[in-house]
């Protein structure tokens, strides 16, 4: 699922959030990243565009895109939080824990189980939050 592209500089104007040039920059690493980056690996991309970034700077633009409902935190069980932009585009996560690799997936099947057991619990899912952890299967030959 990592194909998929969001401009987080327009949802910071959807949201009305002044853009200063840091944040701009910022708000690009975050659309081009592949990957659910921590706050040093933000701060790593960002300083490369503009090495005037400090990782202060970082650390309250990421509070602040998140406060506003454009950046999602993660806790994958490593002890860093990562970031995604927010969208209505619902996925899970499966997440190596030896190499920490992060799995966008979505899986129709997955998604009507959950709802049926909500209701059999007696509940009716609002929403929900998939996290799997796994190693890779080695086969033969690897």
């Amino acid at each position: 699922m990592s194909e998929r592209v969001i401009d987080v500089e327009a949802l910071c104007a959807e949201k009305g959030l002044r853009i200063t040039d840091q944040r701009r920059t910022i708000a690009k690493v975050l659309s081009e990243a592949d990957d659910h980056p921590d706050v040093d690996a933000l701060h790593r991309r960002a300083s490369r565009v503009d090495p005037n970034i400090s990782i202060a700077t970082v650390y309250r633009t990421v509070r602040l895109f998140e406060e506003a409902g454009i950046l999602e935190r993660h806790e994958f069980g490593d002890g860093r939080s990562r970031y995604e932009a927010a969208t209505d585009d619902h996925h899970d996560h499966l997440i190596d824990v030896e190499s920490g690799e992060v799995i966008e997936f979505v899986d129709d099947e997955l998604e009507e189980l959950q709802k049926v057991i909500a209701e059999r619990l007696g509940y009716r899912l609002v929403d929900h939050r998939m996290e799997m952890y796994g190693v890779k299967i080695k086969k033969d030959g690897d």
